[in-house]
């Protein structure tokens, strides 16, 4: 396929009983550039905004739940498997209930949740044990960190969809 081919095919509508559609995305792509009032622009403003409140609100955490030297980061990995749970009942939220406005995910899923959450200071935390003589720990955390964020989402997302089952239920009595 050459490239004037695949111009071709990026300025055709997107079926979408043969593509997946992100609802952040428009459907029908021009070749014309937009605005930053109609492009980007309030995407990126509402992640900027959302991700200073997850961080405020990760750095709140922090200062609440503080972890001296080179003890177990139990404040960060608590963060980072309520955020993934917040995730998972977030996006079954958006997917399967509410048609949200468009900047709403971008706003919540990216910027608040993903700054509250926090690959950054897992990082460094593990770095912090390994130096300080505790690998093994740091290679717990790690993994407990791995198998807590991703049990946090799963959890969440099948007890989201079952209360979600549940009110339909209720709603139709």
């Amino acid at each position: 396929m050459g490239a004037e081919r695949r111009s071709e095919v990026a300025a055709e509508p997107i079926d979408p009983d043969v593509e997946p559609i992100d609802p952040d995305i428009d459907l029908v792509r021009t070749g014309r550039r937009q605005g930053v009032l109609h492009g980007q622009g309030p995407i990126l403003a509402v992640v900027a905004v959302g991700g200073a409140l997850g961080a405020a609100a990760r750095y709140g955490a922090s200062l609440i739940w503080p972890v001296a030297g080179a003890a177990f980061p139990w404040t960060t990995l608590a963060v980072n498997a309520v955020g993934c749970a917040v995730i998972g009942v977030f996006m079954v939220v958006l997917s399967e209930v509410w048609a949200a406005h468009r900047l709403v995910r971008p706003f919540f899923g990216t910027g608040v949740l993903g700054g509250f959450t926090t690959f950054s200071t897992y990082a460094v935390d593990i770095e912090r044990l390994v130096e300080a003589g505790h690998a093994r720990t740091g290679l717990a955390y790690l993994a407990l960190t791995l198998f807590a964020a991703l049990a946090a989402v799963w959890c969440a997302v099948a007890v989201t969809r079952r209360v979600v089952v549940y009110v339909g239920r209720e709603a139709e009595r």
